[in-house]
């Protein structure tokens, strides 16, 4: 067995701590022991499908202790795991499923309808006992007692993930067995995290900041608390009742706990457990952290900075979120950065250039897609004139991140912005791309649009659609369409008519974005 897969934490979790409580979801209780058993027990059942080896199973549920023990029991065979969040619409479902060639979908009773509705002919495996012809979890539970065993290797690969890329379709990023647990191992060393300690399951499991949380907990065998948010009330009282120590949040997170028109602050005294809070998906505003602290007064506030090609690139010390709260702070250990100017120098302090992430953490690729590696993952050449290439090994693969940054002069580095227009909102990345393609699909009406971000200090950004038509549209109508087609955090929180959109000059082609920003933000 690797040293480097999820599997070997969990056996060692199991062996060393059998009866220590590895996962919590309101009433229900797993010990180690019992985690095992159960992924053990659909493992055999994945295995006995005789997919080939690297086969893509597709993870489509609401957050339960099933969807742990199918992510975990998916990385205990030869087979890939593609997460599919719960908040994608069928269409976007069957595109991840074309793209990647799924073969085995695991879902649940509510998602199961989805699946039909789609053109999927592989197999189906559901949680609950559903339908007839549909084999469930607890089916496997009652007759699946045969010991397993697996010997994996940690090269290879163990997850896709998707999120939006240029051409405004998914694109999936391909991830190891080694990437899940190094990350892992960084995280657990720089948050100094113990085994008594409790971490809040709080995040969907459809990224990589979300399972790092389950692997984690597994590498220091301590307990992973699920919750699913949906009023801040049922929040706190998740972080009370489950002891929780250890709260990984997006900004959107800490903007929904602190929602003003939803009553009462909790009371600090409550929270006095809690000694970590970490943020990554998004910029943090001082107002974010203010609010935070008033509550989680014994907790340390680390805000992270990742890349989709990398784990990890930056974590800012919480001694200095009150010093440059705008920071998104120094590398991770086993991570050097450099900002790079177009002429491939290094720049000056408070230059701003494009952030490029050497060493560790750094992913596969993109499945299928060529042309999307190639523009981010480069060959370490690209900083031949700010390192010195020991032997000429130009081999190493370094990742452009698309990220425009500068440093200060104390090596505090600083976002700018994003050179692809990707809109960062409530913790997503989305395409203006894949919206706008929706709108020339589905709404004939429209003769042109413009799908940006524009700045939002509660989800970081909010989504923008402004379009020409014959005539004025409502916005109701315009909204109930994308609704069909559009996973719910990718729609526009604003809709504008003009009668005619701005061009770039040089190109008269193109919707000079830039200028509706600027008409947009001046009221």
């Amino acid at each position: 067995m690797s040293i480097n897969s999820v599997r070997l934490q969990l056996e060692k979790a199991a062996s060393t701590q059998p009866d220590k409580i590895a996962l919590i979801h309101k009433e229900e209780r797993l010990t180690y022991a019992e985690l095992l058993t159960r992924v053990n027990q659909v493992a055999l059942y994945l295995q006995e499908l005789e997919l080939p080896k690297g086969a893509r199973i597709g993870l489509y549920a609401n957050k339960s202790v099933s969807q742990v023990v199918a992510i975990l029991a998916i990385l205990s065979t030869e087979h890939i795991l593609v997460p599919l969040t719960r908040l994608l619409k069928p269409e976007q479902v069957q595109y991840i499923i074309d793209d990647c060639g799924i073969q085995c979908i695991i879902t649940d009773k509510l998602k199961l309808e989805s699946i039909e509705e789609i053109e999927f002919d592989g197999h189906v495996l559901s949680f609950e006992s559903a339908a007839k012809d549909v084999p469930s979890f607890d089916e496997i539970f009652k007759y699946y007692n045969r010991p397993y065993a697996c010997d994996l290797n940690g090269h290879d690969n163990a997850v896709i993930t998707y999120s939006f890329g240029l051409t405004g379709t998914p694109k999936g990023i391909v991830i190891s067995h080694r990437n899940l647990v190094d990350s892992a191992r960084v995280v657990s060393q720089y948050l100094d995290l113990k085994e008594s300690d409790v971490i809040s399951g709080l995040l969907i499991f459809n990224l990589d900041y979300g399972l790092n949380q389950i692997f984690s907990a597994l590498l220091n065998q301590a307990t992973l608390a699920l919750h699913q948010f949906i009023l801040p009330d049922d929040f706190f009282n998740h972080l009370i009742n489950d002891g929780v120590t250890v709260l990984p949040l997006m900004p959107v997170n800490i903007s929904q706990m602190f929602d003003e028109d939803l009553g009462g602050k909790p009371k600090p005294d409550l929270f006095n457990k809690v000694r970590i809070i970490t943020s990554s998906g998004g910029n943090v505003s001082g107002r974010m952290v203010d609010a935070c602290q008033a509550v989680f007064k014994n907790a340390q506030f680390f805000s992270m900075h990742g890349l989709t090609e990398a784990f990890r690139s930056t974590y800012l010390d919480p001694k200095q979120i009150k010093i440059r709260p705008d920071s998104i702070g120094k590398p991770i250990p086993d991570v050097e950065l450099f900002v790079v100017n177009e002429d491939g120098k290094a720049c000056a302090p408070r230059e701003v250039g494009e952030l490029i992430h050497r060493g560790g953490f750094i992913y596969r690729g993109f499945w299928n897609a060529p042309k999307e590696t190639g523009e981010r993952f480069k060959s370490v050449q690209i900083l031949k004139d700010i390192i010195d290439l020991d032997g000429q090994l130009t081999d190493e693969l370094v990742v452009a991140s698309g990220d425009y940054v500068y440093k200060d002069e104390e090596g505090y580095f600083y976002f700018v912005y994003r050179r692809d227009g990707m809109i960062k909102t409530r913790g997503f990345r989305v395409s203006p791309y894949e919206v706008e393609s929706v709108v020339e699909r589905n709404l004939p009406q429209i003769s042109q649009c413009a799908v940006f971000g524009m700045e939002n200090p509660e989800i970081e950004e909010e989504i923008v659609l402004v379009y020409s038509a014959l005539s004025e549209m409502s916005e109701k109508e315009i909204t109930f369409e994308l609704k069909k087609h559009l996973a719910s955090y990718m729609l526009p929180s604003r809709i504008v008519y003009r009668k005619s959109l701005p061009l770039v000059q040089s190109d008269q082609n193109q919707i000079n974005k830039d200028e509706l920003k600027r008409e947009l933000a001046g009221g």
